[in-house]
């Protein structure tokens, strides 16, 4: 059985640089940075970052501008390491209201220069067409930009750098044209001779490219942890155990990858296959997720050697034995793995999910596959009791305890689900330097309250009364409140 689970975890992936965008608004709180309006569209900003100290600080910094200026804060992927660089770089989305709700999207890049001296730059342009005009701008900002030396003294100064941190390293990348699934749960941009193979939806998806590449975008696993008591006393049928992972949570996810991996092959009908795992590593996730990223080769049907990248996640289990998995990969051909790594990291970037109408989908689905088998239930439980009175109160208890399981397994997987969404919202707030603060409201008449904010406000306020203000750790964060469920 496939779930579906947001699209976080395509952050982790090497490959995977989350595709969001930037407002096009100028950072003004930053005298120090310059401003390049490229007239063939998008903008440029970059410069000294006044009073950051760390790269971190930096985007925090300019994050935090942006979000002044566009009204709404953006929305920030994961953290990269650009290739063969000290700069570290994040994509974005925002919608700019001051200027008419303009969808746009960009990059920040930041890099240390000195011991408490930090240089940042940013490219955005409208969101529509970023993917075709962010190398042409990240080749404009490095002809005048030059962390830690000393820049041109115009924007046409120079000839134009191919080290786009964005692209990663290998070739180039092609334009994208934004793909959509038939049920609108998700979409992904692709080149010219990429595909999206039929039969997806629920914003899980595959492609291909024209060389026999393909990208997985969040593959969901529903898991069993047959070690569980409960499974122990309730083990799935053979029919079931066909659609599920059946694998112990308690093992090291590093050890276990090849393992694993081959019962996700086996959940979706494929056959095993030997693995070259060249690394694999835990990698940071959400609180509560184990997390491994691996790379190497394997050969995934019979055509050929492919260099895999991978990272594979697993949600805490119910008290049920239930889990799940999530899984991006990025599978390329070793004879052009080189020219096409740049490409599916664009494509695993440009990739956005409707989560709302995942939601929506999944409710309309299970609501009357569960009142019909309340139905279904109520109907025999009636029949037996009317035939044979003992006979039917004892059906009646089997029933019940039935139900009753049946009930702590929803239970248990929708408290996962909030969980998921806690632990997601904890995670933005650390890409984004904010803390969740409690006003305990020492010495007034009202209620203790919930705020999240910048990191350098939450630290200031508990600290000028510690009594009243905390810091609140993100089991204890507030549905509705900090997070939506």
């Amino acid at each position: 059985m496939i779930i579906y689970r947001n699209n976080w975890l395509s952050v982790l992936l090497a490959l995977c640089l989350v595709f969001v965008g930037a407002c096009s608004s100028v950072p003004r709180a930053q005298s120090a940075l310059t401003t390049i309006n490229n007239p063939q569209g998008g903008t440029i900003v970059y410069g000294l970052v006044s009073g950051a100290t760390s790269p971190a600080s930096a985007m925090a910094q300019v994050l935090h501008t942006v979000q002044s200026n566009c009204s709404e804060k953006p929305q920030v992927g994961k953290v990269f390491r650009a290739k063969g660089s000290n700069s570290d770089a994040v994509f974005f989305t925002v919608v700019n209201h001051p200027q008419g709700n303009k969808q746009v999207a960009g990059m920040i890049i930041a890099a240390q220069t000195g011991p408490k001296s930090v240089e940042a730059a940013m490219v955005s342009d409208d969101a529509a067409r970023f993917s075709s005009t962010m190398n042409p701008l990240l080749k404009q900002l490095f002809t005048v930009w030059h962390p830690g030396g000393t820049p041109n003294s115009s924007p046409s100064a120079g000839s134009a750098s191919t080290s786009a941190p964005a692209a990663g390293n290998g070739g180039a990348v092609p334009p994208l044209r934004r793909v959509t699934l038939p049920d609108n749960t998700a979409s992904v941009g692709l080149p010219n001779g990429w595909t999206m193979d039929p039969g997806w939806g629920g914003g899980t998806m595959g492609v291909t490219g024209p060389h026999g590449e393909r990208i997985g975008l969040n593959l969901g696993f529903t898991a069993i942890d047959p070690t569980n008591p409960f499974q122990r006393q309730h083990p799935p049928n053979a029919a079931q155990s066909a659609k599920i992972v059946i694998y112990p949570y308690n093992v090291d996810p590093v050890k276990a990858f090849s393992d694993i991996f081959q019962q996700m092959r086996r959940v979706g009908g494929l056959g095993p296959t030997p693995l070259q795992i060249t690394h694999a590593e835990g990698v940071a996730g959400a609180q509560g997720r184990r997390c491994v990223h691996a790379t190497g080769s394997f050969d995934p049907n019979g055509k050929g050697f492919c260099e895999m990248n991978m990272v594979m996640c697993a949600t805490t289990p119910a008290q049920t034995g239930m889990y799940g998995y999530t899984l991006y990969e990025s599978l390329l051909p070793v004879t052009s793995a080189g020219q096409e790594r740049a490409t599916a990291a664009a494509i695993l970037a440009s990739y956005q999910v409707n989560t709302a109408l995942i939601n929506q989908q999944v409710a309309a689905t299970t609501g009357p596959v569960i009142a019909a088998m309340n139905a279904n239930v109520a109907a025999q439980a009636k029949q037996a009791i009317d035939n044979i009175h003992q006979i039917g109160a004892n059906a009646t208890a089997r029933m019940n305890a039935t139900e009753a399981a049946n009930q702590q397994q929803w239970a248990g997987f929708d408290q996962q689900e909030s969980n998921i969404s806690r632990q997601g919202q904890g995670f933005s707030n650390y890409l984004l330097d904010q803390s969740v603060v409690q006003n305990n409201n020492v010495g007034g008449s009202g209620m203790v309250g919930h705020a999240t904010m910048w990191n350098t406000q939450a630290n200031a306020l508990v600290q000028s009364n510690p009594n009243k203000y905390e810091f609140v750790p993100e089991q204890n964060y507030w549905a509705g409140t900090d997070f939506q469920p």
